[in-house]
């Protein structure tokens, strides 16, 4: 009887190390898989890290056609802030109408994939790509986040679900998210609002004044 007991006390503890091990390995292999998505608004691109930090891809993106945080759907603006992926679904048969030409209805207007972020208070949120590359690098869409169909493609065989995705906002984002007044301007609109010299070495930026250096 107590040799039994002492092989158990021997036989036990190797299963549980084995078992253990084998977890030890598979979460290593997850966290070696993570990668992390930072999307700037100011330079209209996205950039995707591994769990050290350093840089994998980095691709032209379009934003939302409007400046500032999203606050309501139809606003036209990209959220700002930190979410995660969802789901990766097949959107290569999903069609739009974007009502702003003669083309009607679209097929493959989002591109092979849909990248559906969780964004609180808000829905059909997410990263995909276009049938329209001119559009990249500038402020295009209707507040998701556009991709050239190979760099979508690429991107989706190096993410996971739950993956952080970060948006940034540009400085004019800033300056709509801080005057609600200007909420409803457009890109055109926004631009006007330059920082103009006048006297005693002071500058004017919309209806901040700052000091110039």
């Amino acid at each position: 009887m107590v040799k039994k007991l002492n092989k158990l006390l021997i036989v036990f503890p190797l299963i549980l190390l084995i078992g253990v091990s084998f977890w030890y390995y598979k979460e290593l292999k997850t966290v070696k898989n993570a990668s992390f998505i930072i999307i700037n608004k100011a330079d209209m691109t996205l950039s995707q890290y591994n769990y050290k930090g350093e840089l994998l891809h980095k691709f032209s993106v379009a934003t939302g056609k409007n400046f500032g945080d999203k606050t309501k759907v139809g606003d036209c603006k990209t959220p700002e802030g930190v979410f995660t992926i969802v789901e990766v679904v097949d959107a290569s048969t999903w069609t739009h109408d974007f009502k702003d030409d003669e083309l009607g209805t679209i097929t493959g207007a989002y591109g092979p994939y849909f990248i559906r972020l969780l964004v609180p208070g808000q829905k059909g949120i997410g990263i995909h790509g276009t049938h329209d590359n001119t559009s990249l690098g500038k402020r295009a869409s209707e507040g998701c986040i556009r991709l050239n169909n190979k760099d979508l493609t690429q991107l989706v065989e190096n993410i996971n679900t739950n993956a952080v995705v970060v948006i940034t906002p540009g400085i004019d984002d800033v300056s709509i998210n801080s005057n609600p007044n200007l909420s409803n301007n457009t890109d055109k609109e926004i631009k006007k609002e330059k920082t103009v010299v006048i006297k005693d070495n002071t500058l004017v930026a919309g209806n901040k004044l700052v000091l110039k250096k």
